[in-house]
């Protein structure tokens, strides 16, 4: 099924928490980035999609164009898994080759503190979301789950701007959108993950599946249950609005930067399926 309407963009961005309480990426003030347009709505076959913006970005490669969508596409009354089919449908049409993701988690390392930032290099996944796909007609290998290249540009541009960044760490990923009990947490740590939150999988093998290059950066908003001490909400609101415009200024610096010829190996970890889904 063709999308009607969907412009080209190279580079596809999974907005979560991290830049919620912003003005993704018109609230920047950029003068690299022009907004196109705004409160893009499209029928997918996984049904009509969250809003998207469609913007450009000027770097040293010249301009890019890019869609943005909020929070990964949840919204109420949208499984998340069809948001994110949804979503990824969309980036599919529109040609995108490289994802970029934020989000806030909470920490399972001991030493990842509140506002530290965490730009990971693999992941676990523990929720239910299974046997999605956008094709489905490739073999997914997670070898290399995170794109070294987008990762680089990542870690990078949030060395300049925060004072505790990590570069390699993993992600253990949960259904939510409840936080997780001491026992829980307990459990996950012993599977040997750093931070825990929702928004890397299905992401991470979406963008595979369609053939997009993905990296994600993180920061730590919280100490999972029985990690260090209790977390505050009041604490956790004050980094959603005090890191937002950063954690932005990242993806966009990302954007700006990353080579889209990179010899990252990323493709090289899809191959054709050896199993043929019979049709509906």
């Amino acid at each position: 099924m063709t999308i009607a309407g969907v412009p080209h963009a190279d580079f596809g961005v999974c907005g979560g928490s991290g830049t919620l309480s912003f003005a993704f990426p018109a609230g920047l003030e950029d003068d690299r980035v022009e907004v196109l347009a705004e409160g893009l709505v499209f029928d997918t076959p996984f049904g009509r999609s969250p809003s998207f913006t469609h913007f450009r970005v000027s770097g040293s490669h010249g301009t890019r164009e890019a869609l943005a969508v909020k929070m990964h596409g949840w919204r109420r009354g949208v499984k998340r898994a069809d948001a994110s089919l949804q979503v990824f449908s969309v980036f599919h049409e529109a040609g995108v080759r490289k994802v970029l993701a934020d989000g806030g988690v909470g920490s399972l390392n001991h030493l990842l503190d509140p506002r530290d930032v965490l730009v990971p290099t693999d992941f676990v996944d523990l929720t239910m979301k299974q046997d999605i796909y956008v094709r489905g007609d490739h073999l997914l290998i997670m070898r290399q789950p995170i794109c070294p290249d987008l990762h680089s540009h990542l870690f990078a541009s949030a060395s300049e701007r925060f004072p505790r960044v990590f570069r390699r760490g993993t992600y253990l990923v949960t259904d939510g959108p409840r936080f997780e009990s001491p026992a829980e947490v307990d459990y996950m740590k012993r599977l040997g993950a750093d931070v825990i939150g929702q928004s890397l999988s299905p992401e991470v093998f979406l963008a595979r599946d369609i053939g997009a290059c993905y990296a994600g950066i993180y920061m730590v908003v919280n100490y999972g249950e029985g990690v260090v001490r209790e977390w505050e909400h009041a604490e956790l609101k004050a980094i959603f609005f005090d890191e937002a415009a950063d954690v932005a200024r990242c993806v966009v610096d990302a954007i700006a930067e990353a080579d889209l010829e990179a010899a990252c190996g990323c493709m090289e970890l899809r191959k054709p399926s050896l199993l043929n889904l019979p049709q509906e």
